[in-house]
């Protein structure tokens, strides 16, 4: 059975929020405030969390700065030996540009997911507002979803990204 140590979490945060103005006015739709100190990234941290994902990158890139702060302040102390939940801004290795969406979110910072050689990467939206385990996904098929165990070339390979 495959162990969650095998995988790192990639949360995609950087949503400008449109459709929650003025709520998004001055930070990302993952930062807004609710139930009072909570913050809607707070249900996709607490899911991989409980679902023993204990490496993920954080992906930022809109008036961030509340959301970099409540993630240092409230999750990173919860890493142990060898588990962060780590923000990563842009990091423009491979583009020029701010993320052009969510697949080139991923791919402008797949050095730092490479880096991790993980088996296996989650991509998580950070403002879904649903409790739930990812480790079923290691054990039962799913209809929607297809996970591939490769290497980190294979993924590369896969993916056409060189």
């Amino acid at each position: 059975m495959t162990d969650m140590r095998d995988a790192i979490g990639v949360l995609l945060a950087g949503g400008q929020g449109e459709r929650l103005w003025p709520l998004t006015r001055d930070r990302a739709k993952p930062a807004v405030p609710f139930g009072g100190v909570y913050r809607i990234i707070d249900i996709t941290l607490s899911n991989c969390l409980n679902s023993d994902l204990r490496r993920v990158f954080v992906l930022t890139q809109y008036k961030a700065l509340s959301l970099n702060r409540h993630v240092r302040r409230g999750w990173s102390s919860l890493a142990g030996l060898g588990d962060y939940f780590e923000v990563l801004p842009p990091q423009m290795r491979v583009s020029q540009h701010w993320y052009q969406g969510t697949a080139d979110a991923v791919y402008q910072n797949i050095y730092s997911i490479g880096s991790e050689r993980s088996k296996f990467v989650f991509i998580l939206s950070g403002d879904h507002n649903q409790i739930k385990s990812h480790k079923h996904l290691f054990t039962q098929p799913c209809s929607t979803l297809r996970m591939h165990q490769a290497t980190y070339d294979d993924f590369i390979f896969d993916t056409g990204i060189t």
